[in-house]
């Protein structure tokens, strides 16, 4: 029998997860499948309910992970395995390989000198990352990243001997054995290939409100300043689509429940930005909880800001715009406009709708998960249901105190 808890995330759900069960007492063993910890909140510019930066409240759970001996990470690293019971589990983990020395080696000088590019899987497509690279600012851990893949053959040379780079290292198994298990996989946008009427993400200028996040941030591929993806032009006319895909029985059909405060938080940064640009919300119905109704309002009252009640049917290219044609379900027209650069509320897709991790939990016919904590298995976060940062939060400090219950009480 173990006292040990697993966390499988290491999102901000995770993270939190982790941190409370190793205060409690337990030995903790965090697993994140990412080269870093922090999940989706990392690649905000801003999150509520303060509106700050995300190394405001990741680096003091950065900070609370180092200083607990409790709690040991592994990053890069997948649940590919799992036996016996409640109480009683072995997990079996992969930990891929990262080709760099296990401390921190600053190899920005190298990096800069390498050939080899790909897109930035961080930057959501929106820039590149060279071979070796580090793509969060305040990454923890503060390793690098080597991909051997994107070596040119002279790359391959520049980092050939480096005592600090083992392009050789290969992927290993562990064995961890634990009481219970706290589920935190967090989620994933929604493709926007998936939607055919509103260019399947092939129209230039359309992007998603994920990417538009990178764009906006300091740390993104713009350096903060908000520019076309293909020109570079700062835009004067924005359209943000919601429910782009959501409540929708042929993709998602709930609600996921942030789109909306994201929205109208991209309003912000872009007249903050530039006062004169023109912003049209096309929306089904607004969703601002509690007491975030003070920031619909603010946003209701710029006048720079329209808000129109309908769906957007189509959008097409336009001669480097987007031409949207929709519907005014108050005045009772169609429209057809035309904009700069177009926003895509795309929403939450549970990172396991994917069915690849092997627990035996059931899920919903959405990819939530509907169940398991009868086996000692519980879930926080996004892969329960949408949430935001704060109430995945508090569902990670609920699931550590449910999990910690269960290895003391077996």
């Amino acid at each position: 029998m173990s006292n040990a808890i697993l966390v499988v995330g290491g999102g901000f759900a995770g993270l939190t997860a982790a941190i409370e069960a190793a205060e409690l007492g337990h030995e903790v063993y965090l697993v994140e499948k990412r080269p870093w910890l922090g999940g989706r909140v990392a690649q905000l510019t801003k999150y509520f309910p303060k509106l700050c930066p995300p190394s405001c409240g990741l680096e003091i759970q950065f900070q609370r992970i180092r200083k607990n001996p409790a709690i040991k990470c592994f990053t890069m690293a997948q649940l590919v395995g799992l036996s016996g019971k409640k109480g009683d589990y072995t997990a079996r983990v992969r930990l891929n390989p990262r080709h760099t020395a296990p401390h921190n080696v600053d190899f920005s000088l190298l990096a800069s000198t390498l050939e080899g590019t790909a897109p930035s899987e961080f930057e959501l497509g929106l820039g590149c990352r060279k071979a070796l690279y580090k793509s969060m600012p305040f990454a923890w851990p503060a390793r690098w990243v080597l991909d051997p893949a994107t070596l040119s053959r002279s790359d391959a040379a520049r980092v050939a001997g480096n005592k600090y780079l083992d392009i050789g290292e290969e992927a290993r198994e562990i064995e961890l054995n634990v009481g219970a298990i706290i589920v935190a996989t967090g989620w994933q946008p929604y493709d926007m290939r998936n939607l055919a009427n509103l260019g399947a993400g092939g129209i230039p200028n359309c992007i998603s409100n994920m990417q538009m996040e990178r764009l906006a941030s300091p740390f993104g591929p713009t350096g903060g300043v908000i520019r076309r993806p293909t020109d570079g032009k700062t835009p004067t006319s924005v359209a943000f689509v919601q429910c782009a895909g959501s409540r929708d029985q042929n993709h998602l059909g709930y609600c996921s429940y942030i789109c909306c405060m994201a929205t109208f938080k991209q309003c912000l940064y872009l007249t903050e930005q530039n006062p004169a640009v023109q912003i049209t919300v096309f929306y089904i119905d607004l969703r601002a909880p509690g007491r975030y109704v003070n920031v619909l309002e603010k946003v209701q009252a710029l006048p720079n800001v329209r808000f129109i009640k309908g769906k957007v049917a189509e959008a097409q290219a336009a001669d480097g715009n987007v031409r949207l044609l929709a519907e005014d379900a108050i005045a009772g027209r169609k429209l057809d406009l035309e904009f700069e650069l177009a926003v895509l509320a795309t929403g939450m897709q549970p990172s396991l709708a994917d069915g690849n991790l092997p627990l035996p939990i059931p899920l919903d016919m959405d990819g939530f998960v509907a169940g398991g904590e009868e086996a000692g298995i519980f879930t926080a976060g996004c892969a329960r249901m949408p949430l935001d940062v704060s109430r995945s939060a508090q569902s990670g400090t609920a699931a550590a105190l449910k999990a910690a219950q269960t290895v003391k009480g077996r």
